[in-house]
């Protein structure tokens, strides 16, 4: 009896331990859950806290088509900003240096520059490339040589020689670098005098906008002028110039797009979901407005994107003055 006793209190002394460890036990495991979950989460947010909490992008003027880029921009701001949750402010600037200055200086994330601008940029700011707006196969840009239909002496870029010429301006690639680098390419020319008169041109001229250089030359203020073949084009398109009045006696090479650039000291993971986000932008009016064709995409730009750019710029001295 004594024995029976005995085990019948043990057996009951067991189980009140068992109900003691549950109630000790499953509060505990859950704290530990609890605590973990914390951990994770903070984890989590201490790397989005290293995400800027606004992102300033500068859109710089479109000198093929100033008045649709500047009404259309908003439609791009209000995507990024849904697709990385923080605030985006969409500016619009008037100077490559100035938007390299403001990189440099942590003030700005996002530019839309070109060789020339991404070169500085790089040099001075650290800037990545980040994405191209890309036109579907079969569609080039370039830059094409005229001069006036009636022109009899002047059929080939050497018969541009002694003539009054037109460029766009000192910053253009398309309207001046290119086809400045394309004449000191295939003529052996000094790309320190070219600007000089007498040198190669009788004079040369800055119009200061690629339709400024081809009315100049349809109205005969200039012999011939380096005119973004697209902008010929257009303006037939639009009925506002005969394209029978000029011919084209040349061509540059075809020219990279203008890329948006990211300030290189981001978090990596903010820069590939900004790329991302972008590249998921498919807003076809935009891209009908600003880029011709509303198929046209974003599409995640290579580190080498630039390099044949830069060679042709280098050709020029048009690099020797950036400096870091």
């Amino acid at each position: 009896m004594d024995e029976a006793s005995d085990l019948k209190q043990i057996m009951k002394e067991r189980k009140m331990m068992k109900n003691v460890m549950k109630k000790v036990m499953l509060p505990l495991l859950l704290v530990i859950l609890l605590a973990a979950c914390n951990t994770a989460e903070g984890e989590t947010s201490a790397e989005n806290n290293e995400w800027p909490e606004s992102m300033t992008l500068v859109q710089m003027p479109d000198e093929n088509n100033p008045t649709e880029a500047a009404s259309m921009h908003g439609a791009l701001k209000e995507h990024l900003t849904e697709e990385l949750g923080i605030e985006v402010e969409e500016h619009d600037g008037a100077s490559y240096a100035v938007g390299i200055e403001a990189m440099a200086a942590g003030n700005l994330d996002v530019m839309l520059g070109s060789p020339m601008s991404y070169y500085q940029a790089k040099e001075k700011a650290g800037a990545e490339l980040l994405v191209t707006p890309t036109l579907p196969e079969g569609s080039n840009y370039y830059t094409s040589f005229i001069t006036q239909a009636d022109n009899e002496e002047i059929n080939s870029i050497e018969d541009l020689e002694g003539t009054n010429f037109a460029f766009v301006n000192a910053a253009s690639s398309s309207g001046y670098l290119y086809p400045k680098a394309t004449l000191v390419q295939e003529l052996d020319l000094d790309p320190d005098k070219m600007e000089q008169s007498g040198y190669f041109f009788a004079n040369v001229t800055f119009s200061e906008g690629h339709p400024n250089s081809l009315m100049g030359v349809s109205m005969g203020d200039f012999e011939a002028a380096a005119v973004a073949h697209s902008v010929i084009e257009m303006t037939a398109e639009s009925g506002n110039f005969n394209p029978d009045d000029i011919k084209v006696i040349g061509r540059t090479q075809d020219i990279p797009d203008a890329s948006y650039m990211v300030r290189g000291d981001l978090p990596e993971d903010f820069k590939q979901a900004l790329q991302d986000a972008f590249v998921s932008f498919e807003d076809e009016s935009y891209f009908e407005s600003l880029h011709g064709d509303a198929k046209a995409r974003f599409k995640a730009t290579e580190p080498d994107y630039y390099d044949s750019a830069l060679e042709s710029l280098d050709t020029i001295n048009a690099l020797e003055d950036v400096q870091e």
